[in-house]
């Protein structure tokens, strides 16, 4: 296989999230065929139609940057049963102006995390919508709903061995979805 640039988008803007760490831990699971970098969205105005005519540099360079890349990984908590504002932003944003869109036809996965019990079942599954309307190819199966987190990290090390294991088959299964489905 081919080595792939995935760009991993973390919904949630807090320093030490645990939507964080599970990204960086997907990082180090991957095979060697993903080259998987941190894409902040933090930085990124309120998407405002009226900007599309001369849009902020930083909207260029988000846009500019999701180009690079052959594949996404998101890692959404769920705030209200829905996705995070800064993260539905950043699709707004990457997304415009009509029919000029970064993340077109990008294979892609979801993981939703949560010290909750439900696994942000609501976000990952509100994120899926999106993703359809995007052309965005999502990775079907294994689903992941990680619930009951904060207990499963000391620092930033994941200490429970089955959720290791499971993250290990999810990333695997990432990385012969996206040379499946990359251009």
């Amino acid at each position: 296989m081919a080595s792939r640039k995935i760009a991993v988008i973390i919904g949630s803007l807090r320093k030490d999230s645990f939507n964080r760490k599970v990204a960086k831990t997907l990082m180090l699971l991957a095979p060697p065929t993903l080259e998987m970098e941190i894409i902040e969205i933090g930085q990124l105005p309120l998407y405002n139609q009226d900007d599309d005519a001369a849009p902020p540099p930083v909207y260029t360079e988000f846009r500019d940057k999701l180009k690079e890349f052959d594949g996404v990984l998101f890692c959404t908590p769920e705030y209200n049963r829905s996705v995070p504002a800064a993260l539905k932003n950043a699709i707004d944003v990457g997304s415009r102006p009509y029919g000029q869109s970064a993340w077109g036809s990008k294979p892609c996965a979801v993981v939703s995390v949560t010290p909750g019990a439900l696994g942000a079942f609501g976000a990952n599954h509100h994120l899926r919508q999106s993703l359809v309307f995007l052309n965005m190819p999502a990775m079907q199966q294994p689903e992941a709903y990680l619930s009951n987190i904060a207990s499963q990290y000391e620092g930033d090390n994941l200490t429970n061995d089955s959720t290791k294991a499971f993250l290990q088959k999810f990333v695997d299964a990432f990385a012969v979805w996206v040379e499946r489905h990359a251009d």
